[in-house]
């Protein structure tokens, strides 16, 4: 399987992004959502963002609103929601789908390389979080549950 820095993700105006940009950067790539009981880490997202970007930590938040149909604003309404609520200053791309026959290249390459609990594929709700090596190589998916703080010393390892 090839590294994720060779697919393009749609930004949120419409346009295309290599994530070719992002090589030889550590990802933390997110599925989020503005109306989740997880919204709220958004918070400690922009801190990693804000701690390691100098170190070469790129956060990539991707809207969904395949849960609960819990992120049903559009790119504006998205994007003003995470800089007034969280001043996120990290990328919040264009709304995705992460599961069935619409989803996400990029999320059908994160998820056949770092399945979930028992070898499942599906991302199971909104804030599952995957960390990529600067190599392009995803290396682990962490649970909705799991709070952006309990990344730091896998995120230190890969800096």
């Amino acid at each position: 399987m090839s590294a994720i820095t060779d697919l393009s993700v749609t930004i949120a105006d419409g346009g295309e992004q290599p994530l070719a940009d992002y090589a030889g950067k550590v990802l933390l790539v997110v599925n989020t959502a503005s109306q989740c009981g997880f919204t709220p880490q958004y918070a400690g997202l922009e801190e990693l963002h804000r701690a390691y970007a100098e170190r070469g930590l790129a956060v990539l938040a991707f809207p969904c609103n395949q849960f609960g149909a819990q992120e049903p604003g559009d790119a504006a309404t998205i994007a003003t929601f995470c800089s007034t609520h969280y001043d996120v200053s990290f990328p919040v791309f264009a709304k995705v789908a992460v599961n069935g026959a619409g989803a996400d290249p990029l999320f059908e390459r994160l998820k056949r390389a770092a399945p979930g609990l028992l070898g499942s594929r599906a991302i199971k709700w909104n804030f599952t979080k995957f960390l990529v090596a600067r190599d392009g190589e995803t290396v682990r998916r962490y649970a909705p549950t799991t709070a952006p703080e309990a990344l730091r010393a896998d995120i230190e390892a890969l800096l």
